[in-house]
């Protein structure tokens, strides 16, 4: 497989069940799969260049634990996903029928010496890893 960009982060998400979460990155997040290790419960995916790796918490291989597990998973951090059309991703989590955190909106943040516009909106993937899915709207002066 030959990678687009060397991405700099890649988050690896442990879920506990390992069907329920692909089908749901796949069928309505709309990332595919960039490969996988059945053996290891692993999954690598990707979504217009953002990169996930999925693993069964209790699966076999080598696991990055330090507790135990429990559900909401991720508390304290929210991933930020830049997506081409928020509006068409936003409707196909609305037709999926799965509940929105944070509903579709504009949302203006300041930085240094601008302000930087977000349409976003905010989901809870199977486990309760927080998914904040984005569109930029560009910046205008502080």
């Amino acid at each position: 497989m030959i990678f687009m960009q060397d991405p700099i982060l890649i988050p690896e998400l442990d879920v506990s069940n390992l069907e329920q979460s692909l089908k749901f990155y796949t069928s309505v997040l709309g990332f595919t799969v960039m490969y996988e290790r059945a053996e290891e419960r692993f999954v690598m995916l990707e979504r217009e260049g953002a990169q996930i790796m999925i693993e069964e918490a209790a699966g076999p291989g080598r696991r990055f634990t330090t507790a135990d597990l429990h559900k909401p998973f991720g508390r304290g951090v929210n991933f930020q996903i830049k997506v081409s059309n928020i509006n068409k991703l936003h409707d196909d989590v609305e037709k999926a029928d799965h509940d929105f955190l944070i509903p579709l909106e504009e949302k203006w943040y300041k930085t240094l010496d601008a302000i930087t516009g977000n349409k976003q909106f905010v989901i809870e993937d199977p486990d309760g890893y927080l998914l904040r899915f984005f569109e930029d709207l560009g910046t205008k002066p502080a």
